[in-house]
């Protein structure tokens, strides 16, 4: 049981991390610092700063190349919708989602029922936050539904991709030269490369 009565309204802030909430009383939050990441993690409120340039950017860039697909690409109807920054819910946990995809519903999804078919993950420096977009993440994502998994890694220069669904999991490694595709997004190819040569370029730019 939660630490905090039902009817008790939070506004969501960095100081409460730490907290025990129920998924009703996390969903049930009206306000946040929006200057700061939150999610639930086995009921307990765990709170982020932003992603960083370097995450940012590439991602911005899947955004584009998403959406060139679906304009262009004579298969690009198989995806229905991409989103960055995107919960995803388990039992009990709310997981932030760096960039999500639906595809193959033929329609717009309801982003609230729906769960989206390929969560995406860019990692970020600390030990901590590998062990959750590696291991907790992973685990988590395929048993609320997730079919595939992107986790892309700017540090060791590649991508891992884990597929679960009805067959057994497995996972595949690309490395920065390599060009990804997946069944789920027909003709679509990611060219890793593009992704890490953008966060790269934005990172120098800090530096100087």
């Amino acid at each position: 049981m939660s630490v905090l009565e039902a009817p008790i309204i939070l506004k969501l802030m960095p100081e409460l991390a730490g907290i025990r909430l129920s998924p009703e009383e996390f969903d049930a939050a009206e306000e946040c610092d929006d200057l700061y990441n939150y999610e639930l993690v086995h009921g307990v409120l765990v709170v982020a700063p932003p992603p960083a340039v370097g995450e940012r950017r590439p991602n911005d860039r899947l955004g584009y190349l998403l959406q060139s697909y679906q304009d262009h690409h004579p298969q690009g109807a198989a995806l229905d919708l991409t989103l960055p920054e995107h919960r995803i819910i388990t039992p009990d946990s709310r997981r932030r989602a760096d960039r999500v995809i639906w595809t193959g519903l033929g329609r717009i999804p309801n982003t609230r029922q729906d769960q989206p078919t390929i969560a995406i993950e860019f990692v970020s420096a600390s030990k901590r936050d590998f062990q959750r977009d590696y291991l907790d993440k992973r685990d988590e994502y395929l048993r609320a539904g997730v079919l595939e998994y992107w986790i892309i890694d700017r540090f060791r220069r590649r991508m891992t991709v884990v597929r679960g669904g009805s067959e057994p999991v497995t996972e595949i490694v690309i490395t920065e030269q390599e060009t990804y595709a997946t069944p789920l997004l027909p003709g679509f190819e990611l060219p890793l490369a593009q992704l890490l040569a953008v966060a790269d370029a934005v990172e120098a730019a800090e530096r100087r």
